[in-house]
């Protein structure tokens, strides 16, 4: 079994998850977002409608948004794109990741990974969730097996235009009630910054991440 194969029903069965809606970042301010992610995401969004493929949406409208949000963070996170990611072939915890954010500088070897990040197939949100969960799995147990017991881990489901956003904390993940969308690319990029900054407070008790674009 790989990341891709599991069921929310294997999920619970294998690891005890189970899930509940909320509404964590219905209240995060949005930020203003630099001119060359406004560019990209216009100019992305022709292109990928034109080519009309999941690698044209992955790399004009998904990538442009990660790296924009850890370029706001720059100090304290990397993002990666279709890593081999073999945490535990034994329980299923195997394959290659869409994308991960990291809480390192580290560019070369992953390291303290806080989000995954799945491109939805067929631009169905729901379909991606149990593959996100069970990288957000695995990410969890690749940082206790490095000594970080870091409690809660993240996760994102999207097609590019629509952004689903988790919280794994404990057994239970937590599925924002609302979807956000592309257009609100303000809101997106807000809610990945604040969920570095949730990581990088919980394992070293504050943030350096201020969020701000760089000059």
């Amino acid at each position: 079994m790989a990341y891709n194969e599991y069921t929310m029903d294997s999920l619970e069965t294998e690891f005890r998850i189970y899930t509940q809606s909320d509404d964590h970042y219905a209240g995060i301010e949005p930020v203003a977002v630099t001119d060359w992610l406004r560019e990209s995401v216009r100019l992305g969004l022709y292109r990928a409608r034109g080519i009309g493929t999941e690698k044209a949406r992955s790399e004009l409208l998904i990538m442009p948004v990660l790296v924009e949000a850890v370029e706001r963070c720059r100090d304290t996170a990397t993002v990666f794109s279709g890593v081999d990611f073999p945490v535990d072939s034994s329980r299923g915890l195997r394959g290659v990741v869409d994308f991960l954010i990291s809480l390192s500088r580290e560019q070369f070897v992953v390291r303290s990974p806080v989000i995954a990040i799945v491109e939805a197939k067929n631009e169905n949100i729901k379909s991606g969730i149990a593959q996100c969960v069970a990288e957000m799995v695995a990410a969890r147990v690749f940082n206790r097996d490095r000594g970080s017991d870091l409690r809660t881990v993240f996760g994102v489901v999207t097609t590019g235009t629509d952004w689903q956003f988790m919280r794994l904390v404990d057994e239970t993940v937590y599925i924002e009630h609302n979807e956000y969308y592309l257009k609100e690319v303000e809101k997106v990029v807000a809610i990945l910054i604040a969920m570095i900054r949730e990581a990088e407070a919980e394992v070293n008790g504050t943030s350096q991440c201020e969020g701000r674009p760089r000059q």
